[in-house]
Parts: C-alpha cells; sequence; structure tokens
C-alpha cells in the first residue's frame, strides 16, 4: 500500500465519525426535570465543597444541563468610558507580587498605559462555549478541524458542560457566525477592552472576585484539580455583571489581535517571536498559574500543549 491509499483508506483515518448525542445521553426535554434543577443550581453553591460542585456538574454532563440552551444565557454591561489597562506605576508591584511564577516585567508592560476606552452596552456570556455546543458547531458545518484537547479526536461526551478548549481563533469567529445563523441574532467574541471590563467591572477589580488572587475562585493550576471543570462550578470567581470562569478554567479569545496600547511599548515577547501575529485571549486557565486570572493581563495561545484556549461569545443585541 502506498502513501496516497493509505490517506484514502478509513482504517488510517486520523479522526471518527463525531458520536451522536442521542446515543449517548438520555433524551432532552422541552422542561428539565427538578433533579437537573438541583444540580445545576448545587454546581454554583460556593457553601458546597468542590468535590460536590465537580459531582453535580459530572452528573449534568451526562444527563443534560439546563444551564445550556440554544440561546446562550447573557449578562448586561453598560455602556461607560472605562480605563484600560494597567497603570505604568504598578508594573513593579504585579512583577514582583509574581516572581515566583516566573513572570517577567515586559509581559506585565504589555498592560500599559492606561487608557480610557468608550464601550457601548452590550451582552457577554455567562458561561464560555462548551464542548455540547462545539461538537453541534462541527456536526453542523463539516468543519473537520477538531479540538486538540478531544483525545484523538473524540467528542468527550463525558465532559458536553466543559469549556471547549484547543481551537482556533478563527474558527471561534465561525461559530460566532453560525450562532448567528442559527438563532437570528448576531453574535460575536467581545473585543479585548469588552471582556477586561466584563471581568473586573466598574470598580476595576484586580481579579473577577473581589481581593487579592484566590485559589478557591478560579481552576488554575493552584486549584490542584488540572484539568476543565464543568462551567460555573467555581462560582466565588464570578464576576462584577454575573459572568463565571473569567478567571481560570480555559483563556478565552477576544476578537482583537493584540497591539500596544496607545502610547505604549510593543512587546516583542515569546509569543510575537513564535507566532508574530497572535490573537488576545484571556482569563487563565487550568493549565497556568494564577497571574494569567488577572484582569488586566494580555496573553495569548503561545503554541503547545500547556495553552489550549477557548472562547465565550457576545453581542451588542438583547437576545430574545
Amino acid at each position: 500500500m502506498n502513501l496516497d491509499d493509505i490517506a484514502r483508506s478509513p482504517h488510517f483515518r486520523e479522526h471518527a465519525d463525531l458520536a451522536a448525542p442521542a446515543r449517548l445521553h438520555p433524551p432532552r426535554h422541552p422542561r428539565p426535570s427538578a433533579d437537573r434543577l438541583r444540580l445545576a443550581a448545587a454546581v454554583e453553591d460556593p457553601s458546597l465543597s468542590l468535590a460536590d460542585r465537580l459531582a453535580a456538574g459530572g452528573m449534568l454532563a451526562l444527563l443534560g444541563d439546563p444551564r445550556i440552551t440554544p440561546v446562550p444565557a447573557v449578562c448586561f454591561v453598560p455602556g461607560a468610558t472605562v480605563p484600560i489597562g494597567l497603570p505604568a506605576e504598578e508594573v513593579g508591584y504585579v512583577t514582583r507580587a509574581w516572581a515566583d511564577k516566573g513572570v517577567e516585567e515586559s509581559w506585565i508592560v504589555k498592560e500599559t498605559p492606561e487608557h480610557s476606552v468608550e464601550i457601548a452596552d452590550f451582552f457577554i456570556a455567562r458561561y464560555p462555549v462548551t464542548n455540547g455546543e462545539w461538537r453541534d458547531f462541527l456536526a453542523d458545518t463539516g468543519l473537520e478541524d477538531r479540538p486538540t484537547t478531544w483525545y484523538l479526536g473524540a467528542y468527550p461526551w463525558d465532559r458536553t458542560n466543559h469549556p471547549v478548549a484547543g481551537i482556533r481563533p478563527e474558527h471561534a469567529d465561525r461559530y460566532a457566525r453560525w450562532l448567528s445563523d442559527c438563532t437570528g441574532h448576531p453574535w460575536r467574541l467581545p473585543t479585548e477592552a469588552e471582556w477586561e471590563y466584563a471581568a473586573k467591572g466598574p470598580e476595576g477589580r484586580p481579579y473577577p472576585w473581589e481581593g487579592g488572587f484566590d485559589p478557591d475562585a478560579a481552576n488554575t493550576r493552584e486549584s490542584g484539580v488540572h484539568t476543565t471543570t464543568p462551567v460555573g462550578a467555581f462560582p466565588a470567581g464570578q464576576s462584577p455583571f454575573g459572568a463565571h470562569d473569567m478567571g481560570g478554567n480555559v483563556e478565552e479569545f477576544t476578537a482583537d489581535d493584540y497591539t500596544a496600547y496607545p502610547g505604549g511599548e510593543h512587546i516583542a515577547d515569546h509569543l510575537v517571536q513564535s507566532m508574530g501575529t497572535y490573537r488576545v485571549a484571556r482569563g487563565g486557565s487550568f493549565a497556568r498559574f494564577g497571574d494569567l486570572t488577572r484582569t488586566r493581563r494580555r496573553h495569548g495561545a503561545f503554541p503547545g500543549p500547556l495553552y489550549p484556549v477557548g472562547f465565550r461569545i457576545a453581542t451588542s443585541e438583547r437576545p430574545s
């Protein structure tokens, strides 16, 4: 058998067909059962232990999570003139605070200078896009690329309500267009400034939650989980406008490529050196330390398995 024959042979196909949800999950009813609603509440109940919240989310991954709906749940973010970025005088403090994690000053300089941005009213998704939603997108569009976090390309049917990760930013854009076609509503990725404001709120929180870094508020390396978790399972990390997982779980692509802020320095760090132009990602992930959960932190999907990135969607109009 020559190489062309191997390429055509079904025996050597890299990925199998997408698994059919009806074969793996119970039928979805228009009205979720009381048991599933109780489990959904338990996932986001801060009075429960992490183990209990993850168990509730794991059951919903199999049974169907009522929080994941055809028209995504959103949080309203009122328009404002917003200070975006970090004051230059705070660079040294932030670098020293995270020096034990190898943070370099140039990475933080990328966040400067603080500058004003006019943001109109918008809505941001309460949760990042999940594996189950991404599976539907793949099945409907025929896109062959599978997320790098899907083992052997297989749909992770036991993690349907975990955020999808390991995708390309242009495919996230395509998802937004697909969802717009499916729902008749205009969806998109949030701009970098919108994402930052939705995460930090009008009081300008350093993290999506109040106070300093809290390993119980975000699924980062400090949490000890070391993999994705059901969306919303770290309720202490909820943002001021009500969005979950804006710190930790998976990093999230925004709509913007990296450029220096007005009056700022262009930082040719390892991201620029390896990729040239890259899409800005925000929020940190299970695979990285808590410094990336800072609301002003600018990052990207550095090539390699340590940086699986996902996304959440936004819209300028109230969904019906």
